[in-house]
């Protein structure tokens, strides 16, 4: 799957959670201080063309939809992220997070227990 740029995500964040939707619904969902509407146009386009985004034409407008769940985007950002810095090793990510003090014992202790109910 295609990493997405930042200006991307955010798009794609305000289509999951609005679920199908309009470009003007896009546009007021973003953040102060909102980008151009051609600006968010043409990031849908490009959402579009990088299959993460799909249209369905209602008269003279068209609605937007996901085409990829933020699960699933989230799953290979996850995944590239331990590739690519920690050689693809879960372990050794949270390894680093543990020296970083970016996870806590209770943390990991929850952790470690949806590891063992999944492994049922």
């Amino acid at each position: 799957m295609k990493p997405l740029t930042k200006a991307e995500e955010q798009i794609m964040q305000s289509i999951w959670k609005l679920g199908p939707s309009f470009l003007k619904d896009i546009i007021d969902a973003q953040p102060e201080p909102k980008p151009h509407n051609n600006t968010v146009a043409t990031i849908v386009k490009i959402l579009t063309d990088k299959g993460f985004v799909g249209i369905k034409q209602m008269g003279r407008v068209h609605q937007y939809f996901s085409l990829v769940s933020k699960g699933e985007y989230s799953s290979s950002s996850i995944r590239n992220l331990v590739e690519g810095y920690f050689e693809g090793s879960f372990s050794d990510a949270v390894s680093f997070m543990v020296k970083q003090k970016d996870i806590s014992v209770k943390e990991l202790e929850l952790l470690l227990t949806e590891i063992k109910k999944h492994k049922k």
